[in-house]
This record gives C-alpha cells, structure tokens and sequence, in this order.
C-alpha cells in the first residue's frame, strides 16, 4: 500500500511545531469495529507501557481517560506505581516476555475494552545526548515489541512518545568522523528509522500523525522537546493542538511558563539532592543567574570543561545557573553531573527532587520510591503531566465522538 508522507511548519512561532509529518494509507478503508469506542458515561481505558513515574499516565487521566493497567521493568518505577496507585495492576517485567492475548488475561481485560496503548519506549538509543546506537542497542528494539503488542491486541488509538533524536536516527548507527553519505548503507542513512517505522505503520494498518513538539507550547515550565506518534486504526488523522503559549506571550496568547511559576510556593527545610562535588561548586558559584559555562573566565575553561574544552559539540549541559524567568531546560536523569548541570537559579545546589517534580507538573503528594538518584531518574524520564493532559483532549474528542465521525 502506498504511503503519503508530508511535511507542514507553523510560522506562528519559531519554537512551535517546527516539524509535523504524516503518515497515512494513501487509500481509506472500512473500520475493523462499528463498536463506539465510549459507551454511556463509562471513561475510555488505557493500558501503560513503559509507565516510569506515571507523567503520562497522570495526564492522560486528567483528560478523562482511565488507566486500567501498567507494565513496567524498573524495580522503582513499580514501587512508585504501588505507592501512589495500589489498586492498580502492574506487571514488573521486561515487555519481550509478553504477548498481548497474555497481557489480556493478566489484566483481565478484553481486547475491545482498551480503547488506548500509550508509552515512551526507552530513548537512549536516539538520543542527541547518548551514544545513539540506534538498533545496536537492545533498547531500541522493544521499540518493536511495544508495536506487536498494539497490531495483537488492536485498540482504536496508540500513542508513542519518544526523543526528538528518532527523527534523524539511522537502524545501524555510524559515528560521525566514519560517516561518509556516499558510501553509506541505506539502513546507516540518517532517518532510517523513521522509515522503518514507517513500513511497521503500514503492515498495521494504522494511520499515524508523528509530530515534533516543544512542551512549553503546551503550558509546560521546561522546554523539553519530544516527538509524538498517535495512532488511529480506523483512519483518523489526528494532530495536537495548536500552541497555547509561546516565547514572549501577545495579546493572545499567554507567555511560557517559566520556573518561578513551577517553583511557586514550594518550601522545602531539607530538600533531597545529591550535592555537586567541590570542583564543581569552583566554578557554579562564579556564575550569576541565567549564566552557563560561556560566561566563565577565558582563563579557567580548559580546567572546568576537561576534555570538553577542545570537542566540537555536546557542551549545551555544563554548568547551567537555572533562571527563574525563563523555563527550565529539558530536565535529565541527572541534574548534578558536569554535562547535565541543573543549578538552582540563587543557590549553590541542583534542583531538588521536589523541584524537578514540580517542572514536571507531577503532584506535591506524588511519592517517589528509592534512593535520591532512582528518583531524579524516574522523574527526568518522564513525560510531563501538561503534555500528557493535552494529547489525552486530543484524543478524547475522536473517543467521546467516534459514532458521529463514523456516520461522516
């Protein structure tokens, strides 16, 4: 079947939706189920993949969608799942060991009552800011057990979330000084696993929208930018809304959300941190508000940026003083490592857990399992409770609708 693929920009905003692409059987077809996808006043569910802390979860959720299962590898993602959500099921375990007629039957669900499969595959793998091994790492395969898992257990709607690095990432990743386009296999070419995916999309017979969205569009505090796949098996093309909020605000539309708004009213007497090492702490405290590793002294940088000094990129991360009126870069699994550097904006530390909770709108009372490093990584893998919440509006409508979009 052939396969349309196309590319629009938003003007609005340099920072908005700086690529959309669609993907889509270039032919319609019947739907597999005349059965409405929400009957009566019953919410439409959801089955988590991948679930982490529950960033997407909990924003799906308060769109009005019901998770009624989880499945999840990290021993500590399973115990904050437990702590928050006892009365939800969650399976510990890796998703390659899994059918979907299984995970049915371990949930105790039927196939047409889960109308959503969401979850972020892990993305170290296409990184920008990993190693990028693509295929060649075991983690960029279950990327495929999480699609088997949809085409077996067919639900009206997938969501897959995923970093922006997927755009670009080649199946068989080759490093840059080997890299010569000419001599490079198809499956070595940048974009290679889009178009695989893309192959996958069709063989599912799933129409999918995959767009690049920065969340500080969406009323997020951080500006963290991920690449969104929704998914509709009946042919619906479904996109995310427009900006809600842009860079500067105009009379429209409101300013991003910086990290005062995110820090508001937050008190802590002992926040949880891992300290920055006195090496680092040299050269935080010279920076002022808003400064990075640019506005050290000439004199010191060979020093403070080790073997970084003389590379040619990957310096973005080193010694950021946060600014309160801006929002708060893309939050890693780390904050207090030299090239994942998140210093509080006025002291002499990194972001709390409690703080890198709060940019990630997850809830004061949402508890964190493990030790302070199991939970900065739980909470910067996370996707932000905002952006989960609007991709949740985006898809209720196509859910609350379905028997009115049929009929059309």
């Amino acid at each position: 079947m052939a396969i349309k693929y196309v590319v629009k920009r938003n003007k609005r905003s340099e920072h908005s939706h700086k690529r959309r692409m669609y993907v889509w059987p270039s032919n319609p077809r019947v739907a597999e189920s005349t059965a409405p996808y929400l009957c009566g006043k019953k919410k439409p569910n959801f089955l988590s993949f991948f679930s982490g802390a529950m960033g997407l979860d909990l924003g799906l959720e308060s769109s009005g969608l019901k998770n009624i299962g989880c499945l999840e590898l990290d021993k500590w993602a399973c115990k904050t799942i437990r702590k928050n959500r006892p009365e939800l099921p969650v399976i510990e375990d890796n998703i390659n060991n899994w059918s979907g007629k299984d995970l049915l039957k371990q949930f105790g669900i039927a196939a047409d009552e889960v109308s959503l499969i969401c979850g972020g595959p892990p993305c170290p793998s296409f990184s920008t800011a990993g190693r990028r091994k693509s295929f060649d790492d075991p983690r960029g395969e279950v990327m495929f057990d999480f699609l088997r898992i949809i085409n077996e257990i067919r639900p009206p709607f997938f969501i897959m979330e995923n970093v922006r690095g997927i755009l670009s990432a080649a199946i068989k990743h080759v490093p840059p000084s080997e890299r010569k386009s000419a001599n490079l296999l198809p499956e070595e070419k940048p974009g290679s696993v889009l178009r695989l995916l893309k192959k996958e999309f069709t063989k599912m017979n799933y129409t999918v929208t995959v767009e690049l969205v920065n969340s500080a569009d969406y009323g997020v505090p951080q500006k963290r930018e991920r690449v969104i796949f929704i998914g509709s098996r009946d042919g619906f093309q479904i996109s995310m809304p427009p900006p809600m909020f842009v860079n500067s605000g105009d009379l429209f539309t409101p300013r991003w959300r910086t990290l005062a708004d995110a820090l508001d009213c937050l008190h802590e007497d002992s926040p949880q941190i891992i300290p920055f090492s006195p090496a680092r702490k040299k050269f935080l405290k010279l920076l002022k508000e808003g400064q990075n590793w640019r506005n050290l002294p000439l004199e010191l940088l060979p020093e403070a940026m080790g073997g970084a000094y003389h590379s040619s990129g990957g310096k973005v991360g080193f010694y950021r003083r946060l600014s309160f009126d801006r929002p708060c870069p893309t939050v890693p699994t780390s904050p207090s490592q030299k090239s994942t550097c998140l210093c509080h904006p006025t002291e002499l530390r990194p972001l709390s857990v409690r703080e890198y909770a709060r940019v990630q709108q997850f809830p004061d009372d949402w508890i964190f399992e493990g030790s302070i490093a199991a939970k900065y990584r739980q909470i910067g893998n996370a996707v932000p409770v905002g952006l989960g919440h609007q991709i949740g509006r985006s898809l209720l409508k196509y859910l609350v609708n379905y028997e009115e979009l049929q009929d059309g």
